[in-house]
């Protein structure tokens, strides 16, 4: 019966059934079935929502609405692309280096790209880049976003293995920083191959300072989160709410740019977010339910640890899958569906799974920049007014440092855990 849902999943999501629609029939149709109570529809989607970690990601989505709406994405990138305007590649670089920021409050490649994608997209243009070309990197820094703390990937991922989010949200800093590394070296080369502008000359110091001021206040959002986690003064829930009542207060006060009309738009922004998030939670709760019911798990890992218990074998064997399952999938939906059958064989043979966590999220981020389900590809499309075919042609170059950190994260374990090993 397991694999029949399975089945019927597939079947569902491949015919075009929206993805909640996709879990929810057959899951509803095995609990009628079975002949189980109606009553446990309502009592395993309950259960799966009664969650503290997961109260953190409206609170994330609601301080990146709350940024978009309030402007303070706009200082963000004035300050980095006075900074780094002047390196080779010029505002490409600021674009990475903006996305970093930008990603140390919204927790969402998504929330990056639409966030900063628009600003740094259009100004490119008007500095003579490409504007497949600047789509195509305002994709591949997003990846960033769900790795750099916050993340709500992360988040979900954590809630779902009871793996310490804390310690999740902390490994991905390294690997964020190495691979924003990457995306510079590569766009330092193209910029050499390409002849992309840059700027004319490098910053005095009063002009670092005119623009850091303004920005200083949302710079320190994602310092006062990730050290407040590091020293145990707060949860990442906690961690949340404090980043949200932050950001609206130097809205208010410091910057004196938020409005009601403001705090609605962002207010209304998250619910809908919220909501797209949630209702696959829910679903996703109750189909994981009956594949443990019917031994899905159990079955899969007698099958993983037959065929090798070579943990280096097991994580080939994972990005493979998930690679796939991002091509097709969400990450949130990726996450709930795939991660409860994956990772107990990985666990079983002595994978970390907080080091399992970084691979798992990371092959999903890049799972939105491939066809054909690639979400952050749409959106970008739509945002620069481009082909998708046009789009795709320019990230090409920008895969290999992002299969590059992939690679790294995947073998170098002792990088992912050398932070949260401090914790421990």
């Amino acid at each position: 019966m397991g694999l029949l849902v399975i089945a019927a999943f597939m079947v569902l999501f491949i015919a075009g059934f929206p993805v909640v629609y996709a879990i929810l029939i057959p899951s509803i149709a095995y609990v009628l079935f079975e002949g189980l109570p109606y009553g446990l529809l309502a009592q395993r989607i309950t259960y799966a929502l009664d969650s503290f970690p997961l109260v953190a990601v409206p609170l994330f989505i609601f301080v990146g609405n709350l940024m978009n709406s309030a402007g303070i994405t706009d200082r963000i990138f004035r300050f980095a692309h006075t900074l780094v305007g002047r390196i080779p590649g010029g505002l490409a670089q600021v674009n990475i280096f903006s996305s970093l920021i930008f990603s140390g409050m919204s927790g969402a490649a998504l929330a990056d790209v639409a966030g900063l994608g628009r600003i740094e997209i259009n100004a490119m243009r008007k500095h003579g880049f490409p504007v497949p070309f600047a789509a195509a990197l305002t994709g591949a820094t997003a990846v960033v976003g769900p790795i750099f703390p916050p993340s709500i990937p992360l988040i979900v991922y954590g809630s779902v293995t009871t793996v310490s989010i804390v310690q999740l949200l902390i490994a991905g800093i390294v690997p964020a920083l190495i691979c924003v590394v990457f995306l510079m070296i590569t766009v330092g080369i193209l910029t050499i191959i390409y002849k992309f502008p840059r700027e004319e000359r490098w910053p005095t110091i009063r002009e670092i300072m005119r623009d850091l001021l303004p920005a200083l206040p949302a710079l320190l959002a994602p310092v006062l989160m990730i050290a407040g986690m590091l020293i145990g003064l707060f949860t990442p829930t906690e961690a949340a709410a404090v980043t949200a009542v932050y950001v609206i207060l130097v809205s208010a006060i410091f910057f004196r740019e938020l409005t009601w009309a403001h705090f609605w738009t962002a207010t209304m922004m998250t619910v809908r977010g919220t909501s797209a998030i949630l209702i696959i939670v829910a679903a996703a709760a109750l189909f994981g339910w009956i594949l443990a019911v019917e031994q899905v798990p159990q079955d899969f890992s007698q099958w993983i640890l037959g065929f090798s218990t070579d943990p280096i074998v097991l994580l080939l064997i994972v990005n493979l899958i998930f690679f796939i399952a991002g091509m097709f999938l969400d990450s949130t939906t990726a996450t709930l569906l795939v991660v409860p059958v994956i990772a107990p064989p990985m666990v079983m043979a002595g994978i970390d799974p907080v080091h399992l966590g970084i691979v798992v999220i990371f092959n999903l981020m890049i799972g939105l920049l491939t066809p054909p389900m690639g979400l952050s590809l749409f959106l970008l499309s739509s945002i620069a007014d481009i082909s998708l075919r046009s789009l795709m042609r320019a990230l090409l170059p920008f895969y290999l440092p992002l299969l590059a950190t992939l690679a790294i994260i995947t073998f170098a374990d002792g990088l992912v855990l050398w932070l949260p090993s401090l914790l421990r």
